[in-house]
């Protein structure tokens, strides 16, 4: 059976979500804890900063609740405040994915850090910067984890995914987007980069596995999930069914589901092997509220599923609002669409 998310979304609520006032909210993952709320882990940075490319720089994981799915959600801490540029992580940490498995709490991330002053308000950040192009180079994907939601988060000493010289990963990885079998090993599919001279090559999905949570993570394919040339896309999220693996991404031009950065889906049956499914647009740019109005998100990005006994429920994203695209938002928070969950 194809599964078809669009046709599963419900209105939006006007108020749910996660947002704060100062402060770019982007990504975004939820859990439920162990006192049966819901628990939303999303990245900010402030609003002094533009927000591509602040996050590099100053990107923080937060934690918000709420008691129910749809929100609002309230802020409750920063889990993961800047630890010091020595660290893999020490400076900017983002693209939470957040996981209970068993007894424990997994929280996969991306991590950067730099060897320069921090910025401070009024300095001005860009591409060109020399802080930015160096946390760009050093985003790794890392791993911590907690036997609460609530932590103490213990974070690996080291990223779980290493770049790789010579292959199309040796740049960067990041957006880590984790399913735990039922065996628990570990599949992880991953954004990458190559080194192309002295920058880096297009975005390229990867694949990697582990025997068990905290590795070692080992790289299946030594080329990516899809030609790179036919293939721009990002944030990836993949789950499981009783016909195989599934996987929803952003299409970064729109030359595959004919929406630019509207959603994708393909398909695996080992979760190793992906291809494209025939019913190919899985979510849209325009979002319906719950008052009846339609509106076109300047951005949709990083989706996430959230699920239920086993059943799709919430599909959560960090948008934007303004005339297309993060670089022309005023707002930036973390929405939630209801699903339909009976066919």
């Amino acid at each position: 059976m194809t599964f078809s998310l669009m046709d599963r979304m419900l209105p939006a609520p006007m108020n749910g979500g996660f947002r704060m006032d100062d402060w770019w909210v982007w990504c975004g993952s939820v859990v439920r804890g162990e006192d049966s709320r819901f628990h939303l882990f999303a990245s900010r940075f402030p609003k002094w900063l533009p927000m591509h490319p602040g996050w590099l720089l100053r990107s923080e994981i937060v934690r918000a609740s709420s008691d129910t799915p749809e929100g609002p959600y309230t802020y409750e801490e920063t889990v993961f405040p800047a630890r010091g540029a020595e660290y893999w992580d020490g400076l900017s940490t983002h693209n939470p994915h957040i996981i209970r498995y068993g007894n424990k709490f997994l929280l996969y991330y991306m991590g950067t850090t730099h060897p320069f002053a921090e910025p401070k308000p009024g300095d001005t950040v860009d591409e060109g910067d020399y802080r930015v192009i160096a946390a760009r180079a050093n985003k790794r994907v890392g791993l911590a984890v907690a036997d609460s939601v609530y932590g103490p988060w213990s974070r690996l000493d080291a990223p779980i995914l290493p770049t790789r010289p010579g292959k199309f990963d040796s740049f960067l990885t990041s957006n880590p987007a984790p399913h735990i079998r039922e065996d628990g090993s570990v599949l992880l599919i991953y954004k990458a980069r190559k080194y192309e001279s002295n920058g880096h090559g297009q975005m390229t999905l990867g694949v990697a596995e582990a025997s068990g949570i905290e590795g070692p993570y080992r790289v299946i394919h030594d080329s990516p999930l899809f030609p790179p040339e036919q293939f721009h896309i990002e944030d990836p999220f993949i789950w499981h069914t009783a016909e195989g693996y599934r996987m929803i991404a952003k299409d970064m031009d729109g030359h595959l589901c004919g929406e630019k950065h509207g959603g994708i889906l393909a398909v695996s049956d080992d979760g190793t092997d992906w291809r494209l499914a025939e019913s190919l647009k899985s979510y849209s740019r325009l979002v319906r509220w719950e008052d009846g109005t339609e509106q076109w998100m300047g951005s949709f990005e990083r989706p996430f599923l959230l699920f239920q006994d086993g059943v799709p429920t919430h599909l959560f994203a960090a948008v934007a609002d303004g005339s297309g695209g993060f670089r022309n938002a005023e707002n930036t928070w973390n929405m939630v669409i209801p699903l339909r969950t009976t066919n």
